[in-house]
């Protein structure tokens, strides 16, 4: 990019810019000219997660938890992003806290300082009335978002893949060493996986000003699978044959409630919870179509985990 390009007043602040999705939306924020802030509690992470990058973000440090803390973050800026997400609740960081009042606390404090934009990232499903904690948090703090920055765009992807996350890698591992593979229930929940630098192109292209008329988003990838078919597949791409094993949900849940007592809980109640029920766009809701965006399928998103592992020759997807 051309310098002549760059704009020092399209400022946009990413909290949670260091996260599996927040580091690949500064990245294309970056390429598209803007100055980005990532706001963090550790901003010498962000030296360490952008390090193989021309151009860096501006570290700047603020705690979304701590409301006097954000202000001097996001004043200035154009747009902000709200990137922070928690899976598994611990000491004052709960469900509640990080993904309601935090979240209504930061829109609150953009609409206050004049912001043009602000991008709540949520998830498919998020339900205000579900009996889930984690679901139900993240349906009220969509809803506690729209109340304190009417306009705000609501962004919520379905499982988002990626060649260092903790979905689609964990399967090819697992698939590759388990003699059997469990799966959720019969295997019939309904996924539409998405590839992760898709929805932070889509979220660059919101700011950049791509859309008119809609505020809520839901980005899926091209293709539907059952559980079951999503387990198929990625076997069928790795060349090897996977013998399935239905297990209760109840049985999950069992397991889940025992591995959250340790320090880097393997699974969660919430991520059963989760798979519980599809996840999949809604066929009225705008997504990556309406942003010009072709989704990759999941192939892309294996032959880079099999590269890593010294398998396949073909180039990474960008």
């Amino acid at each position: 990019m051309d310098s002549d390009d760059l704009n020092p007043e399209r400022i946009v602040t990413v909290f949670g810019g260091t996260g599996f999705l927040g580091r690949r939306i500064v990245k294309r924020l970056l390429e598209r000219g803007f100055t980005v802030r990532a706001a963090s509690r550790h901003p010498a992470r962000v030296a360490l997660v952008f390090s193989s990058i021309t151009r860096m973000p501006e570290a700047v440090e603020a705690d979304i938890l701590d409301a006097s803390s954000i202000g001097s973050a996001i004043t200035g800026s154009q747009a902000v992003v709200n990137a922070v997400s928690l899976y598994v609740e611990h000491g004052v960081q709960t469900f509640e806290r990080v993904h309601v009042k935090a979240a209504a606390d930061l829109a609150a404090a953009s609409r206050d300082r004049a912001i043009d934009q602000f991008v709540q990232i949520s998830g498919i499903g998020s339900d205000p009335q579900s009996v889930s904690n984690y679901i139900r948090a993240r349906g009220r703090g969509e809803g506690a978002v729209e109340s304190a920055f009417p306009g705000a765009f609501i962004v919520r992807p379905a499982v988002m893949t990626g060649p260092d996350d903790a979905f689609l890698t964990t399967i090819v591992r697992m698939i590759r060493l388990l003699p059997v593979y469990p799966l959720f229930g019969d295997g019939g929940t309904r996924l539409q996986p998405v590839y992760v630098a898709d929805v932070a192109e889509a979220v660059s292209r919101l700011i950049d000003g791509r859309t008119q008329g809609s505020s809520i988003f839901e980005f899926g990838g091209p293709r539907i699978y059952t559980y079951k078919e999503l387990l198929q597949e990625i076997a069928r791409q790795l060349d090897m044959h996977v013998k399935l094993m239905p297990v209760p949900f109840a049985v999950w849940n069992a397991l889940a409630g025992v591995a959250e007592l340790l320090p880097a809980a393997p699974i969660t109640r919430n991520q059963i919870d989760l798979m519980r029920q599809d996840n999949v766009a809604a066929i009225d809701a705008p997504g990556l179509k309406e942003l010009d965006i072709e989704p990759r399928d999941i192939d892309e998103v294996i032959r880079v985990i099999e590269q890593r592992r010294g398998v396949g020759s073909l180039s990474s997807p960008a």
